[in-house]
Formats: C-alpha cells, sequence, structure tokens
C-alpha cells in the first residue's frame, strides 16, 4: 500500500497564539479561554463597527478599535456582531485608541464565549495575517492532494477488482481510525484498522448505533452510502484525530469508492450481508479467533447475544439466500453463511423460554416446503446458552453433516440430523485423517480399490448399508437376486471374506465408511 501524507490539521486560536510572532507581541487571553481549541479558516484584519457582515466564520478579526474608542455601545455591538458570525476570535491591540483591555468588550465576549486576546506590544497584524493564511493555503493544497491520491488509490483497487475488505483497510490507513460500514439499521456490515480499537468501538457500538443520527464530533465522521436517490447505509470514521474538514474528506472519498464498489458488483456473489455473516461464522467455526473477541461483531451485526440459548445448525444443499428467507419468514434471529463443500452455517439465537429443538425442526420442514426438495440435510447441534460455546456447536453441527453427506443411510434420517443420529459413520469421520484408519481401510478394500471394480464396491456400499438386505439391494441397482448373487461372490471372493459372518461384514463396512469419508 502507498501512504501518503496526512494534512496539516486545521490551525486552532490556541495554536496561533504560540506562534512566534504572536508571542513577540505578548498575548494576552482575557475572555474566552475555554473556547481556545476554536479552528481558524482565515485571517481578517476589520476596524468597522459592523464587522460580522463582511464575515463567514472562522475568522480570526485584528482590530486597534480606533473606531471604537469612546463608545461603549459600539465596542458591546462590535464584539456581539462578531459573534453572531461565529468568527473564531478577536485579536485586539493595545495602544493609542486602548491603552488598557476594554471592560465593556471584555465583558461582552466573556458573555457570548468569544476569545478575546489582546496584544500588549505593538504587532504589525500584516506579519500575522501572512504566516497564519500561508499554512492555510498549505494545508488546503495539501487536502487537495490528499483528496485526489486516495481517489486514486481506490479506483485502482476497484479496478483491480479488490474485495470491500481490501478497500476499507485503505480507507483505514489513511484516517487511522476504525473504519465502520453499516446498513441502515445501524448494523455493522464491515470493519478495519487496528483490531483492538475497533473492538473497543463494537464494544460499545448500541451507544454509538443510537447516536448514529446525530451530530459528528470527538472525532466521529460519517458519509451516507447510496445511489439514484437511495440510501442504503454509511461509513463512518470512528475516533478521528485530525481536523473534522479533512475527516469528511476522507470519509467522502471513501463513500463514493464503496458506491462505486457495489454498483459493480465488487468481485463477488454475495451482498455485504452475507459477508459480514460470512466473515463472523467462518471465524467461529475455525476457532481461530477466540469467541469472547468475536462476540462485540455478532451484537453489532445484530445478533441477540444477552441471555439467549444458540443452536449451531449446518445445512447440507440448500441455498443461504433461501435459508435467511426462511428466517425471516419464522421471525428467528440468526446469521447465515455459506461454508466450504456445498455446507451453509446457521446460528439461531433465541430466548431463554423456547423450544430449541421445536424450533430447529419447524425451520427444516418449513425449508424442506419451500425448496420442493427432500435433499436437504440439516445438521444440528445440541443448544449452547454460553457464547463461548457456540464455536464448539458449529464444528459438531458440521461434523454430523459431513457424516451424512453422499449417505443412502441419509433418507431414514430424521428432519434434524444430530451426532447420536449418525452413530459408527460420525465416528469414522472424525478419524478419517488417522494413519492407521487409513491403512486399515486400504488392507481390508485392496481387492475392491481400482477403477474396474467401481461398481462391485457400489453393490458393497449398498449391501451393508441397507444391513445386508439383498432383496433391497438388488431393487436399488436394478437388477435380479441372480444377478445380485454372482456379484456379492465375487466381492467375497475379492476381499477374502464371508458376508454372512456379522464379524467380518462389520469389519468392511468400517472400512467402507472409512474410505468414503477419505474421499469425501
Amino acid at each position: 500500500m502507498t501512504t501518503f501524507g496526512t494534512p496539516e490539521p486545521a490551525l486552532s486560536v490556541r495554536q496561533v497564539l504560540t506562534l512566534e510572532r504572536v508571542l513577540a507581541g505578548e498575548p494576552e487571553v482575557v475572555a474566552g479561554a475555554a473556547q481556545l481549541d476554536r479552528p481558524v479558516r482565515w485571517v481578517h484584519v476589520a476596524e468597522a463597527p459592523d464587522v460580522g457582515v463582511m464575515l463567514s466564520g472562522g475568522e480570526m478579526v485584528l482590530t486597534t478599535g480606533v473606531l471604537l474608542a469612546g463608545d461603549e455601545e459600539k465596542q458591546a455591538e462590535y464584539i456581539r456582531s462578531l459573534h453572531r458570525a461565529e468568527a473564531a476570535a478577536v485579536v485586539l491591540g493595545l495602544g493609542r485608541a486602548f491603552p488598557s483591555p476594554p471592560d465593556v468588550m471584555r465583558r461582552a465576549a466573556e458573555r457570548c464565549g468569544l476569545p478575546m486576546v489582546v496584544l500588549h506590544r505593538p504587532f504589525p497584524f500584516a506579519e500575522l495575517t501572512e504566516e497564519v493564511q500561508a499554512r492555510l493555503v498549505r494545508r488546503k493544497f495539501a487536502a487537495v492532494s490528499l483528496s485526489e491520491s486516495v481517489r486514486t488509490a481506490l479506483t485502482g483497487l476497484i479496478t483491480a477488482g479488490a474485495p470491500l475488505q481490501r478497500l476499507l483497510d485503505e480507507i483505514a490507513q489513511h484516517s487511522a481510525c476504525p473504519v465502520v460500514v453499516t446498513n441502515l439499521a445501524h448494523r455493522v456490515l464491515a470493519t478495519a484498522g487496528e483490531r483492538p480499537a475497533v473492538d473497543d468501538v463494537l464494544r460499545d457500538w448500541e451507544r454509538i448505533a443510537r447516536q448514529a443520527g446525530g451530530s459528528e464530533g470527538d472525532g466521529w465522521i460519517r458519509a451516507e452510502l447510496g445511489g439514484r436517490g437511495e440510501r442504503w447505509g454509511q461509513i463512518m470514521l470512528c475516533g478521528y484525530r485530525g481536523d473534522t474538514a479533512t475527516g469528511r474528506l476522507l470519509a467522502d472519498r471513501g463513500a463514493e469508492s464503496l458506491v462505486l464498489h457495489r454498483m459493480l458488483g465488487g468481485n463477488s456473489a454475495h451482498t455485504w450481508e452475507e459477508q459480514s455473516a460470512q466473515s463472523l461464522l467462518t471465524d467461529l467455526v475455525s476457532g481461530v479467533v477466540p469467541a469472547r473477541q468475536l462476540l462485540p461483531r455478532a451484537r453489532a451485526a445484530g445478533l441477540p447475544v444477552n441471555r439467549r440459548t444458540f443452536v449451531p445448525l449446518v445445512v447440507r444443499d440448500g441455498e443461504p439466500a433461501q435459508l435467511d428467507r426462511v428466517l425471516r419468514m419464522l421471525g428467528l434471529p440468526g446469521l447465515v453463511a455459506e461454508l466450504a463443500d456445498a455446507a451453509t452455517a446457521v446460528l439461531l439465537s433465541l430466548a431463554r423460554d423456547q423450544d430449541a429443538e421445536a424450533l430447529a425442526t419447524h425451520f427444516a420442514a418449513r425449508l424442506r416446503t419451500e425448496s420442493g426438495s427432500t435433499k436437504a440435510v440439516v445438521a444440528a447441534a445440541d443448544p449452547r446458552t454460553a457464547w463461548d460455546d457456540v464455536p464448539a456447536g458449529l464444528r459438531e453441527a458440521q461434523h454430523v453433516a459431513d457424516a451424512v453427506a453422499d449417505s443412502s443411510a441419509a433418507l431414514d434420517l430424521p428432519a434434524v440430523v444430530r451426532l447420536r443420529d449418525v452413530h459408527l459413520r460420525g465416528l469414522i469421520r472424525l478419524l478419517r485423517d488417522d494413519p492407521h484408519v487409513q491403512s486399515f481401510a486400504e488392507r481390508e478394500l485392496d481387492g475392491l480399490l481400482c477403477a474396474a471394480d467401481e461398481d462391485l464396491l457400489s453393490v458393497l456400499r449398498t449391501y451393508l448399508a441397507t444391513g445386508r438386505n439383498k432383496s433391497r439391494t438388488a431393487q436399488l441397482h436394478h437388477v435380479s437376486r441372480p444377478a445380485l448373487y454372482r456379484r456379492l461372490e465375487a466381492i467375497q471372493g475379492r476381499l477374502g471374506v464371508d458376508l454372512d459372518d456379522f464379524e467380518q461384514a462389520a469389519s468392511v463396512h468400517i472400512a467402507l465408511l472409512a474410505h468414503d469419508a477419505q474421499q469425501g
């Protein structure tokens, strides 16, 4: 990543007073000391009593007060006029007009909260104007340069087909603070930035989300996401430490890039909501990130997590969009995410007084009704009441789903398959990568493990899965009973076993389950 310099922050009144040329005038703050952090947008020399009509806000006004001397009403109105024009501060050079700070102006400035500074030594205002204007111009030029640099970098990433996360990382790098993207319901879709800082933001996200519609402050800078008259989200810089104008610029450039990325479809078929759920559930399943650290992300994504019962599910041969639609139809809070190998994870979050098993069964039944197919396999782990137990639950559900994948036994499974339903097949799935199990499978099936014997292997698989039911096996393979007998004799001859012997048949069955698990 190419990094670019951040523009100098806007000068505050306090910073102007520390400039060497100003210090030579022996400045003294006589009013509005609590407002010295106001940004100075420009410096303006003005003597006219109605100076406010010439200002547009943010100016530091320099005056000798020569036109105000001797008229206290004009002095008070001068201050009020500056206040109405939202001037940053007023600097009065003491001299012939005012040898000491005028009480009327000081009291008026204090009432208005307007910083008032007096200079005890003669001071050429032109020098101060020149230095401050030069600094402000440099800052504005740097801001424009930064804007173009950021836009170029983000456009380059989009052109290269970079994912959403890569764009957000770039924005976070430039802003040096957490970046959060939300939908209109203020649910977090994506984040970027230093992980501890992001986690701090997400832990307090409920409060932040409630205040999201309020005014910007303390570095919380937002930009709307949308197009063609429709809003669909926002990007937020959380705790930006630079000046607000530069922060808004960065947020705007980021919003432009995200809108363009969404219009072009990125390089993914998934919506940002789906990507958010997928990232969270994938991290939960993998166990790489401790569950406790993922809790703020889950809460910010809209998943209820306080005093809930979590039901981990993994669905085979079910479309994620369809699963999400079924959840909405049933009014069940949950997250849906596509995993590998045609599996989809579903994490339900239920109230403690709800029947978790009954609702999981209801979900499975509605899914089959909506899909019009009985192919979808819904595997579930036992309900969890502790968030820290959710990763293990998801892995258990995934294990159950794997155990029944491509299995003829799946025809006899309940609507929701649990660990107790997969029996030996589940154990073999857990042990499939063990070298001893692999060696056992190779040794037991050695006589059939070649391409030419795939038909015999299929017959053996069906015969054992049906509990050695010859009639059922012949029917499933569309062969006569005598033809089946000949194939069974060939199998027994190749393997050197007697399939009528329970122990030998069980050994071959275990070896075949191990072989299928390894291949699958």
